[in-house]
């Protein structure tokens, strides 16, 4: 595949199931497009090919920000495909959002219910296998605590998977969401836990970050042998270094830190993924 820029006048190639997906789920991805367009620049290279656009598929991306889910959702629909998330639990038992995201077809996991680890897994794992759309997971679990915003370790959960399913990973390096809106807090406890967001957010249509969504090759998983152990461990290193990879083309000039300085931002974390100058 050619890693070509993709304009917003260029015209867009759905997959095949693109119409199939959820009437609900096509709505949330054409407004959330349109936000996206009015909050920044959104700028897409690479893409997925043509044979793995209709099978089951994980698209594993870094997470920099409270926005670039959003980012990430518009970039899948400038390039046709209309991926699901998995989402935490309590989202999708909310009364009006929950409703809206279960029709929508995203798979639900609860980080906190152990009892059930297995079991979850195992359903989605065969959901994975007969999914007709890609599943989209951010491997680090949360937003990353870096000081130069890279990816964090991360969890191996999404390779574990990958490989149980028997499916394909292609990975999604990303830039700019971080730029939108501010990382906030871990908990919103009253106005003054959001003040920061929509301070942020208010001026991002007038600032104009560029948003920057990569889409790499696939990851070839064969040599991490799912029948030996720590194959979960080996699968994610190789995702997590194709993330970063592509993650280090998209922030030239910018390698040690962002430019962008999010006061609100933690930095306790450290990355093991940064590819060597």
């Amino acid at each position: 595949m050619v890693a070509v820029h993709r304009g917003d006048n260029q015209r867009t190639r759905r997959s095949r199931r693109y119409h199939d997906t959820p009437a609900i789920w096509r709505a949330v991805l054409a407004v959330d497009q349109g936000l996206v367009g009015a909050m920044g620049k959104l700028r897409v290279t690479g893409d997925i090919a043509e044979e793995l656009r209709d099978r089951p598929l994980i698209l594993a991306a870094n997470h920099i920000g409270v926005f670039d889910a959003l980012v990430l959702m518009a970039a899948c629909r400038r390039i046709g495909v209309a991926p699901r998330f998995m989402l935490a639990g309590g989202l999708l038992d909310a009364a009006v959002l929950g409703r809206m995201l279960r029709k929508s077809g995203h798979l639900r996991v609860d980080r906190h219910d152990s009892a059930n680890a297995l079991e979850q897994f195992a359903q989605a794992t065969e959901e994975l296998r007969t999914a007709k759309v890609p599943l989209l997971v951010y491997p680090e679990g949360r937003i990353s605590h870096d000081p130069g915003l890279w990816p964090e370790r991360g969890k191996t959960g999404a390779a574990r998977l990958a490989l149980a399913a028997g499916v394909p990973v292609v990975p999604i390096s990303q830039w700019g969401a971080h730029e939108a809106v501010y990382w906030g807090t871990e908990t919103v406890n009253g106005i003054a836990d959001v003040l920061p967001l929509a301070r942020s957010g208010l001026t991002s249509p007038a600032r104009r970050p560029t948003f920057q969504v990569h889409f790499g090759e696939p990851i070839d998983l064969s040599e991490a042998d799912k029948g030996r152990p720590g194959a979960g461990m080996r699968a994610h290193t190789r995702i997590m270094r194709a993330i970063a990879d592509g993650l280090a083309g998209l922030r030239a000039g910018e390698l040690d830190v962002p430019r962008f300085h999010d006061p609100t931002r933690p930095t306790d974390g450290k990355s093991p993924w940064r590819p060597e100058a």
